[in-house]
């Protein structure tokens, strides 16, 4: 495993859509452990490969305290949002800055996970907001172009 570099907001491949992952290689393998170890050094509970300059439908998510259960979505397609939630929100790829964003308290997504088998997921709270984040990036969308107000400067818990 390897850490790698986070893209920052400016950088182009941040604004482009991913491709979809037709199959799982060892480097797509290698990729979702260099996310993994990516996201925890950056103390983020989210991360998409564009984040890390590759332009595929991955995401990986950790929203527990203990970090040892962590989400893997390959090709996640939302089926279903419902609610609302408005809160601080922030972004490993705009790092020391956080917003006010409104999202749905509740999502449902298909995924296939790493070993290429389908699942759905169902959440609520950081966690139906941090899918909701993760799965923007996918189609290059940052969560800056949905903050209501100013960014502030973030703290700690922000930061996804």
């Amino acid at each position: 495993m390897a850490l790698r570099t986070i893209r920052t907001l400016g950088d182009e491949i941040l604004e482009k859509k991913c491709r979809d992952v037709t199959e799982m290689k060892p480097r797509l393998h290698e990729l979702i452990n260099d996310m993994l170890e990516t996201m925890y050094d950056a103390q983020g509970v989210g991360l998409a490969a564009p984040q890390v300059g590759v332009l595929k439908k991955i995401v990986v998510i950790d929203v527990t305290e203990e970090g040892d259960d962590p989400l893997v979505l390959i090709n996640p397609e939302i089926l279903e949002l419902s609610g609302e939630q408005t809160g601080q929100e922030g972004c490993l790829s705009v790092p020391g800055k956080a917003g006010i964003v409104t999202r749905a308290d509740y999502v449902k997504v298909q995924a296939f996970d790493a070993a290429m088998y389908e699942f759905i997921v169902e959440g609520e709270g950081l966690l139906a907001r941090a899918i909701q984040h993760e799965v923007d990036h996918l189609s290059g969308i940052l969560y800056v172009t949905k903050v209501e107000g100013e960014l502030i400067t973030a703290t700690q818990e922000t930061e996804e």
